[in-house]
């Protein structure tokens, strides 16, 4: 029974977190910038400006724009609930390059073909997307990098 309403739980938050993206991706950029996939990272940032730490952790909260959260555990000690379908995001920029964040961001699923994460700066190749939100992406290139720069700043101690 546990297993089953776990289950259930997990449903319900990828249906939330696909149902956010929708919501979010109305509210994106309309144009994309073009990346380079090296390996397995995106090594240069999409815009000149550096990603800001203080504006990337309130982006991964805020729920207009599919936080984290739903599927992810975090060092947010405010934030009550935190996911637990994807891997934990403590102590991420350890064990992963600024560039590998950013390829995980841009494109999860050119890492892991089954992974449910949305595709943060992604406007090709989406299923179900509906037409309303085809060809804009959920982050702009800013609010992209300032989640990298928060997630890479995220280091073991």
């Amino acid at each position: 029974m546990r297993f089953l309403l776990q289950a259930v739980r997990s449903g319900l938050m990828v249906t939330l977190a696909m149902s956010l993206a929708l919501v979010a991706t109305a509210q994106a950029a309309d144009t994309s910038v073009d990346y380079l996939i090296v390996g397995d990272e995106i090594p240069q940032r999409l815009i000149a400006e550096p990603g800001n730490p203080g504006r990337g952790r309130e982006t991964v909260r805020d729920m207009a724009q599919v936080t984290c959260l739903i599927c992810h555990a975090m060092p947010i000690p405010e934030e009550p609930d935190h996911g637990q379908i994807g891997p934990s995001l403590i102590g991420i920029g350890s064990r992963l390059s600024e560039g590998q964040i950013r390829l995980r961001l841009v494109d999860p699923k050119s890492m892991n073909s089954k992974s449910i994460m949305p595709a943060y700066y992604q406007t090709q190749n989406l299923t179900r997307v509906q037409e309303l939100y085809k060809e804009r992406t959920i982050y702009s290139p800013q609010q992209l990098e300032d989640v990298v720069a928060y997630l890479t700043s995220l280091k073991d101690r």
